[in-house]
């Protein structure tokens, strides 16, 4: 069986993610770590041997807390240059292990991208997460990438194209937002081929899309502390 840790989009509501990396990691040996927008940058990380501590401490740092910066221009509202630096230090710092893919989307034509660990570059790993109307478009190769959680917030069909027969789906867009976005851009879906062996999701609301946005590290903390819980809540249905 090849497993696939699958990794949600979800802004600062992925720190969440941390939490649920932490009960699972030391019963689930995934084969490939995979993820949309902030969940593709958790899933970089986790590809590159990150512990689940140096995750938490990176979502607890400043450097998370400087990248969504209020800067109004042509495409969007928030800042270019902090974002990408961020992106360039994680590119840097962590390199796979393991199989790693994350979706981009395309604009103008909304066409999806899958990119994978060996072609992966800082400039994709920042348009993984630019999220529409926020950060601007970032060119690769003469086309332009943005956020690929817009058409597939949650890659399930990338892990089954990587070749996963099963998946751990780890969501944390459940509100009803995500899903009415869901059935506007129909993302693309596996094939009933693929085993989802269990999917772990928020047991509470997180808060606002506000909170989602704003960073602060007392919501940090306890979203990490509340994937925690809910990840070992679900633990019972993992069988690796």
């Amino acid at each position: 069986m090849a497993t696939a840790l699958v990794l949600s989009a979800g802004g600062l509501w992925a720190a969440w993610e941390v939490g649920v990396w932490r009960a699972l990691h030391t019963a689930v040996r995934p084969a490939m770590v995979l993820g949309a927008s902030a969940g593709a940058w958790n899933a970089w990380a986790i590809a590159g041997g990150a512990t689940p501590e140096e995750l938490a401490k990176e979502w607890r740092g400043p450097r998370v807390g400087r990248i969504m910066q209020f800067g109004p221009h042509a495409t969007g509202v928030l800042r270019r240059e902090p974002f990408e630096n961020a992106a360039r230090e994680l590119c840097e710092r962590f390199q796979p292990r393991k199989a790693f893919a994350c979706p981009l989307v395309e604009v103008p034509s909304l066409r999806v991208r899958l990119v994978r660990e060996g072609e992966v570059t800082w400039r994709h790993l920042a348009a993984a997460a630019a999220i529409p109307f926020g950060f601007p478009p970032v060119k690769i190769d003469g086309r332009s990438y943005v956020d690929g959680g817009l058409r597939s917030s949650l890659p399930l069909w990338a892990a089954e194209e990587m070749g996963a027969t099963e998946a751990i789906a780890v969501n944390c867009l459940t509100a009803w937002p995500f899903r009415v976005l869901r059935a506007v851009t129909r993302p693309p879906q596996p094939s009933p081929k693929l085993r989802v062996v269990t999917r772990i999701e928020p047991s509470v609301r997180l808060g606002s899309l506000l909170d989602a946005m704003v960073w602060s590290e007392r919501n940090i903390e306890r979203w990490i502390a509340q994937g925690e819980r809910d990840a070992i809540r679900a633990m019972s249905s993992v069988r690796m």
